[in-house]
């Protein structure tokens, strides 16, 4: 059986780790850098960075930054943020990254999806969609961008489903409803996009406990679980979710 991951979120903004609640509100944390670190030790199976204000201030991401990260951790690195085009996907990637996010950027130019994994690859190219609950839409879910500040005519599993056949080779789906409330996953939302797409998911939004993880990689369908506050603020640590995850009968590489 496959083993299913967590991976650890940095959202960034300022060179500084913040967290936020819906997407709003958010405070500082603390150094990526040192953080990147601590969980590496902690055993966490990959690193997400986010950028939250790149796409808003129409730049690109932060490669001083990024490469201090990368030379902190050894697992697999993965960073979004204001990534608009090949040459800025190439930059982030010899910065350190491994795999880059597009979310706003994908939206506005789908064809930055299919010509990124075209020239590095699908493993390297993923979609980050940040969708919210809209009856108005057929899935019942629509895409937002700019960090969840601005609404698209997109459905979020029309946009899954068009987003890996362009090329997109996992999917990182973040529930604004659930981002930062701590009260578990989207179970609906994953278990739709999961059931639906032929790439891995990554559930993203609303761990607050074990349990949570557990119900979104089991009920939910998702291959990976992505954590913040958890490990942020709430006291866990990564290799302590993984053993109660373990002890739920969820396999996870300890």
């Amino acid at each position: 059986m496959l083993k299913k991951r967590i991976i650890v979120c940095l959202d960034v903004k300022d060179g500084r780790t913040t967290k936020g609640v819906k997407f709003q509100n958010n405070v500082d944390i603390g150094d990526p850098i040192e953080m990147a670190k601590k969980y590496y030790e902690q055993g966490v199976d990959e690193l997400v960075f986010y950028d939250i204000m790149a796409s808003a201030r129409g730049r690109g991401p932060i490669l001083d930054l990024i490469s201090r990260v990368a030379e902190q951790v050894f697992i697999p690195f993965c960073v979004g943020g204001g990534i608009g085009n090949i040459e800025e996907i190439r930059s982030t990637i010899l910065a350190g990254a491994e795999k880059i996010s597009l979310n706003s950027q994908a939206v506005k130019n789908p064809d930055l999806i299919r010509e990124g994994a075209r020239i590095f690859g699908n493993q390297c190219i993923v979609l980050g969609m940040d969708a919210a609950k809209d009856e108005s839409c057929p899935s019942g879910y629509r895409v937002y961008i700019n960090g969840g500040r601005v609404k698209t005519d997109l459905d979020a599993l029309d946009w899954a489903k068009k987003a890996v056949s362009l090329g997109a080779g996992e999917i990182v789906l973040n529930s604004i409803d659930a981002d930062g409330m701590k009260n578990g996953y989207e179970l609906n939302l994953t278990k739709m996009i999961a059931e639906n797409v032929s790439v891995p998911v990554i559930a993203s939004g609303g761990g607050g406990t074990p349990q949570h993880l557990a119900d979104v990689l089991t009920d939910g369908k998702a291959d990976a679980a992505l954590i913040a506050s958890m490990v942020h603020s709430m006291g866990y640590t990564v290799n302590g979710i993984k053993k109660d995850l373990n002890d739920l009968g969820v396999p996870v590489r300890l």
